[in-house]
């Protein structure tokens, strides 16, 4: 049997929420393949459609074609879809300059690394203090750019950057000018569309929003449709309008669908409520001795990065693992990584301060209660650790 964790890595992943559960088990009653012409098939390219028109629905567009939201097996996927496909689509006549962030996932940032060494040269804008520096990035754009992806959410800090700014101006001065924002963090935590955003392609993914793990969707615009922008980066039998080779995880994609409908249905009472919790957990922690690293502009609801009293959080993750507690020390995707956090470095950590740095992440389903066996258990641990220390 399980333990009854009380469970605070929900930017990791999230618990799969009962409605996405039963969706799954009656997807598995149809085991037809989607691109089958015959009954069982289009049963289950039903359900497919269904679930393409959920998510769709999560982000606030109608799509005028399936080929507008691009399933894939998750948000790295998804974002490697995006840099590739959009960069070898056609040859570079604007140029080879691609903008980004210093703080992406590594999804993104090692994207960025591997195109580098092809050729491309990766502008990296600053982040500090959670703030994006909006005046270098658009001054970047002077020189004709044939990418612009950039994260809506920090996934570490919860910083929330005001990428629509970016992007406006890289399609005012390069109309050719692909924009991409990484938006798994943000999804259905923050207001946005990909129209808001003034975001050609945008990466979200079905385990963050209480959805199954190994599932994670594109939408692509019809304008990018139309200018022939995005190449496949996976080539095979045709699935997915061509774009993604692959029997669909038809089971993980209804998954997927019935956990964004029920997030779309809760919506603004999840944020209120997580914001809530966030809240408080502040206010308790503000009185004691760890500082907590707030974005100094906009903000996710879900995210409390805090930097401990000289503490390893290897350390203090074990010992809040001890008592059934689970945050984590940054992105799940580089946890084992031996180098400090790229993340809190761009936010301004020294590396001594991000190797001491913790990260809670809410969801709905937390309570106040929870937060104040957290709070208590950080209390101790800080005065039981450190007095180990000296």
């Amino acid at each position: 049997m399980n333990q009854a964790w009380i469970y605070f890595d929900n930017s990791a992943t999230t618990a799969l929420c009962p409605e996405a559960k039963a969706s799954m088990t009656e997807a598995m009653e149809i085991y037809g393949n989607p691109s089958s012409l015959h009954g069982a098939g289009q049963a289950a390219h039903t359900l497919l459609e269904k679930a393409r028109g959920q998510v769709a629905a999560a982000l606030g567009v109608r799509l005028t074609r399936p080929s507008e939201l691009i399933f894939t097996a998750s948000g790295t996927e998804a974002n490697n879809q995006a840099i590739f496909g959009s960069v070898y689509a056609k040859p570079r006549r604007i140029g080879n300059r691609i903008i980004t962030t210093d703080c992406e996932h590594p999804s993104v940032a090692a994207a960025m690394e591997r195109l580098e060494k092809e050729g491309f040269e990766i502008i990296r804008i600053p982040t500090r203090n959670g703030v994006l520096d909006t005046e270098a990035a658009i001054k970047a754009l002077e020189t004709p750019t044939v990418l612009v992806s950039m994260m809506l959410v920090n996934n570490e800090t919860g910083a929330r950057f005001e990428v629509e700014k970016v992007f406006a101006a890289a399609k005012r001065k390069h109309p050719e000018t692909v924009t991409h924002c990484d938006c798994v963090q943000g999804f259905l935590k923050v207001p946005f569309t990909p129209t808001s955003l003034k975001a050609d392609l945008v990466t979200v993914s079905g385990h963050k929003i209480h959805g199954p793990k190994g599932v994670g969707a594109l939408y692509v615009s019809p304008a990018v449709h139309k200018a022939k922008q995005l190449a496949p980066h996976l080539y095979g039998g045709g699935q997915e309008s061509g774009f993604r080779a692959g029997t669909e995880n038809l089971v993980g994609i209804v998954g997927f669908g019935a956990a964004c409908a029920l997030g779309m249905a809760h919506k603004q009472e999840n944020m209120d409520k997580i914001l809530a919790l966030r809240t408080h957990l502040e206010k308790v922690l503000s009185e004691e001795d760890v500082t907590l690293n707030l974005p100094a502009g906009q903000r996710a609801p879900h995210v409390l990065s805090i930097t401990l009293p000289n503490i390893k959080s290897q350390t203090f993750l074990n010992f809040l693992s001890a008592k059934g507690i689970c945050v984590s020390s940054g992105s799940a995707c580089s946890a084992r990584a031996t180098h400090p956090s790229a993340s809190l470095l761009a936010f301004g950590l020294t590396p001594a301060a991000a190797d001491c740095t913790i990260r809670v992440s809410l969801c709905e389903s937390n309570t106040e209660a929870e937060i104040n066996t957290l709070c208590d258990a950080i209390l101790e641990g800080v005065d039981h650790l450190v007095r180990i220390k000296r």
